[in-house]
């Protein structure tokens, strides 16, 4: 505990390495010593958890205010006792205690020797926080290890083996991994026998097991009191000394190390070095070739007080503990000194499962993935392979959090595909084999940092700090191919991540190079005129600032830039206040005029009438006035609403601006009203004709937007995500009504040239636009095909937002773009994240002006003299 009551340890809320600087070094000791006391020991087998017969080993107390917090502790360093209630001593050999935060996701893991005396206790010295001078120590501990226990809560095994135990909730009669007793104490254990102890600790009470109760109930078998540590009598034995052992010995051929827990001496040479940034530490790996198949070569040492003076190719000489965390091998060093020089380290080139080829049924899945990995579990990698961008959103690749993280397809030259994008989605056995082969190329890169970079508005966090990878002229995109100038290392730290040589800040000179591909316009298309669609991301000109019950997302000051969520269900959406507002629309003006186009159809636009009862097209006037003095002319106009809209309208709605000097409106628009689209925006049809043509250049277009994929309401199974999303039969509803309608609307416009755009949330292989192409429509797809998509999503890319052309509008088709100016961005170039994280990368620019790429068709519409 620190001396303000607050836990400081190795784990965050997904178990990083956080840095220790109130902590002194040692707070993990050298060595998890032990004793073997006694003769004749018994090795008893695996017995079930919480034994009530008195035959197995139990944990007896649990103590976690070692030496500090806002009282006076009452013990210098945390611990663990046990007791033997049989008449036999039991062998602790090859078994370990083992802790957990309240929700961490792995286990650190101590392993211990020597034996628990019949009918006695055996005390195990965990870590402390920096301790309270003249606090006691612990009293004769029989063994010393370097878990670092919360204070008020968390969870402690025993086990029978040295492997992370890996179940979690109530584990009450559970012995999978050797598990023999568990204590979730406190309040907020996830894991626990029946229950929780339900009492938060301090830093004098422990968690202390009733004597002669163990009814599988955490709760009824333990009280909290005053801490009362009892072990054999015995005292620590100190080992010998270390052992001389290989980095290949020490990893073993499986994924915990054979000999964990005990203290070895190695050597190696540097190939990743981490003196700032929380990892604490340095990577070692075996000089040379790589001669020992099966076994890793590589390990990384936690040592947070290391030299400055070792840097990344020295030799260096390594002694400490061996030990499990977060489900990577690690030497926890007492002692590091600089050797004459080793045979320098020859990467690897080629990931582990990442040569497989598509459709990806030769792939390795999940386990074989593992075992493939865990062979170069902290080795150096200079990958030979293409490796492409495919993760690029907001930092947070394998959890909620937000650690520098960047998503990498390795070994291939476009980003990972959403497999509905490109295989059937009926096609169940060529969805599992795309999902295997994503699975395989898909490759974490980490920054070498515990930093995390999310707004949490909190100083221990890295809000403040300047994020890596990206400045206002240095971006990562999704689709950017990248070039490793030095090696990586392939470590596993709570997943596989490639860490780089050192702590990533701003843009990684030296180390990798980032293909820079944003690009500035759309290619060209040809054709007479330009029709293009873009969803323009909630775009609102209702302020929440302007309306009661709304709440904000906030930047580091506090100052509220987005509407989070308003009472009722038809509030504003979009920027917060004015300031906010212009941030965002400047985006997205900048972009729809780059785009040139002469008729736009527009997404999530705001429907003033439903928002706030204006004039239904409030919001989309703001816009095209912010476009013309953008412009400097009269540039645009809007197709005003049709006199008939549908009652019941969603708080967003489609629109249509277009150049009056280019194209005219043919007669009215009209808004389809079917019950399919009672829960969604419904599609708005119009009819162009080229300024000065005839009725040979009239075409429809229809701007849609179906029902999304996300499963909130969802009451019938029948909508239930079964690959596609949710509410997929409602969106091949949606796709059929559309069809009909379109028919329909052009017939009274007399022209059979109809173009369906929008956004439809179904993939270009879902059943939706499947539907719709069975109507005969074709889809229009990128001159690119092989990159150009609209939507990324979970580090996969693919098309919600299409074109589709009747047989009549294909023949006017001169060429298409997907102008990847917005899904391949990070999150934090949006008017959104103004001044959210340590470097403020807005720009009024055109890109990341919001989450979905526009697309764009040329169409060939000849001037007057046709009919």
């Amino acid at each position: 505990m620190s001396p303000f009551g607050v836990k400081v340890t190795r784990i965050t809320s997904r178990g990083r390495c956080t840095p220790l600087s109130v902590t002194p070094r040692g707070w993990r000791l050298a060595s998890a010593l032990t004793v073997s006391l006694a003769t004749g020991l018994v090795a008893l087998p695996t017995p079930s958890l919480a034994d009530t017969t008195g035959t197995a080993l139990v944990i007896s107390e649990v103590y976690g205010g070692g030496g500090g917090g806002t009282g006076s502790p009452s013990f210098s360093h945390d611990f663990i006792e046990l007791h033997n209630p049989t008449a036999e001593a039991v062998s602790l050999a090859g078994w370990s205690v083992q802790y957990k935060s309240n929700t961490g996701a792995t286990a650190q893991v101590a392993g211990l020797s020597g034996s628990v005396p019949a009918g006695g206790h055996f005390l195990v010295q965990s870590g402390n926080a920096g301790s309270v001078p003249g606090t006691p120590g612990v009293p004769d501990p029989d063994a010393v290890v370097g878990l670092s226990l919360s204070q008020s809560g968390g969870v402690v095994f025993l086990a029978s083996s040295t492997s992370a135990v890996t179940a979690r909730g109530d584990v009450a009669g559970v012995t999978a991994g050797g598990l023999v007793d568990a204590v979730g104490y406190g309040t907020s254990a996830d894991t626990f026998e029946t229950v929780r102890t339900g009492v938060a600790l301090t830093t004098t009470t422990s968690a202390s097991r009733t004597a002669g109760v163990d009814t599988d109930d955490n709760a009824a078998d333990f009280s909290e009191g005053a801490p009362d540590p009892q072990g054999s009598g015995g005292g620590v034995v100190v080992p010998p000394g270390p052992t001389a052992r290989t980095i290949a010995e020490i990893q073993g051929t499986g994924a915990a190390s054979p000999i964990a827990g005990q203290e070895v001496v190695t050597r190696g040479v540097v190939t990743a070095a981490y003196p700032t940034g929380g990892f604490n530490g340095f990577y070692i790996q075996t000089g040379g070739e790589d001669t020992t198949p099966g076994a890793s070569d590589g390990i990384f040492v936690y040592d947070p007080d290391f030299s400055s003076d070792i840097t990344v190719g020295d030799s260096v000489e390594v002694e400490g503990v061996v030990e499990e965390f977060g489900g990577m091998t690690e030497l926890a060093a007492s002692r590091t000194v600089e050797i004459a020089a080793l045979p320098a380290v020859v990467p690897n080139t080629v990931l582990p499962g990442t040569d497989c080829a598509l459709p990806g049924t030769a792939c390795p899945t999940g386990s074989e993935l593992d075992a493939l990995r865990e062979e170069f579990e902290g080795e150096a990698f200079l990958p030979s392979a293409p490796t492409t961008v495919t993760d690029a959103y907001d930092f947070g690749v394998t959890s909620s959090n937000f650690y520098g993280e960047i998503g990498l397809a390795a070994g291939s030259e476009v980003p990972l595909m959403t497999p509905t994008e490109v295989v059937d989605a009926q096609d169940a056995a060529g969805i599992a084999a795309r999902t295997t082969y994503n699975d395989a190329h898909r490759v974490v890169l980490d920054d070498g940092s515990s930093v995390n970079y999310w707004n949490t508005r909190n100083t221990a966090s890295g809000q403040d700090d300047p994020v890596p990878w990206l400045t206002a002229d240095h971006t990562v995109r999704v689709g950017a191919s990248v070039t490793f100038e030095k090696p990586v290392v392939l470590d596993y730290r709570f997943g596989w991540k490639l860490q780089p040589q050192r702590q990533v800040v701003g843009v990684p000179s030296g180390l990798m190079t980032f293909e820079q591909d944003r690009p500035a316009e759309p290619r060209q298309v040809g054709g007479d005129l330009r029709l293009a669609t873009f969803n323009v991301l909630n775009y609102f000109t209702t302020l929440g600032t302007d309306v009661p019950g709304c709440t904000a997302y906030v930047d580091r000051d506090d100052d509220p830039v987005a509407t989070n969520r308003c009472s009722g269900d038809n509030g504003p959406r979009g920027a917060w206040e004015q300031e906010d507002l212009e941030r965002q629309q400047v985006k997205i003006v900048k972009a729809i005029n780059t785009m040139d186009a002469d008729v736009v159809s527009l997404e999530e636009l705001e429907n003033s009438l439903v928002v706030d009862g204006h004039d239904r097209d409030e919001a989309i006037a703001a816009l095209v006035g912010a476009l013309n003095a953008d412009a400097g002319a009269e540039r645009w106009a809007y197709v005003p609403s049709p006199d008939v809209v549908p009652s019941g309208e969603d708080v967003i709605r489609t629109g249509f601006i277009y150049d009056p000097s280019t194209v005219s409106v043919v007669g009215p628009g009209r808004i389809l009203d079917h019950p399919a689209f009672a829960d969604s925006r419904e599609p708005l049809a119009q009819a162009f004709r080229r300024v000065g043509g005839g009725r040979a250049t009239t075409f429809t277009v229809v701007a849609n937007h179906f029902k999304s994929k996300g499963c909130s309401g969802v009451s019938d199974p029948a909508d239930e995500d079964s690959g596609q999303g949710c509410w997929n039969p409602l969106r091949v509803a949606q796709a059929e009504a559309l069809t009909e309608f379109a028919a329909d609307y052009a017939r009274a416009r007399h022209t059979d040239a109809v173009f369906l755009t929008g956004d439809f949330n179904a993939y270009s292989q879902e059943d939706p636009v499947q539907a719709i192409e069975a109507a005969g429509y074709t889809r229009l797809e990128s001159d690119d095909t092989s990159v150009d998509k609209s939507y990324s999503f979970a580090g996969m890319s693919g098309s919600l937002d299409h074109v589709f052309a009747s047989p009549a509008a294909l023949e006017l088709v001169t060429g298409v773009d997907v102008w990847e100016i917005n899904a391949n961005e990070s999150v934090f170039y949006q008017y959104s994240r103004h001044n959210y994280i340590g470097t403020d990368l807005y720009r009024p620019d055109v890109f990341a002006s919001s989450d979905h790429n526009p697309e764009v068709v040329g169409i060939s519409a000849p001037h007057a003299g046709t009919r």
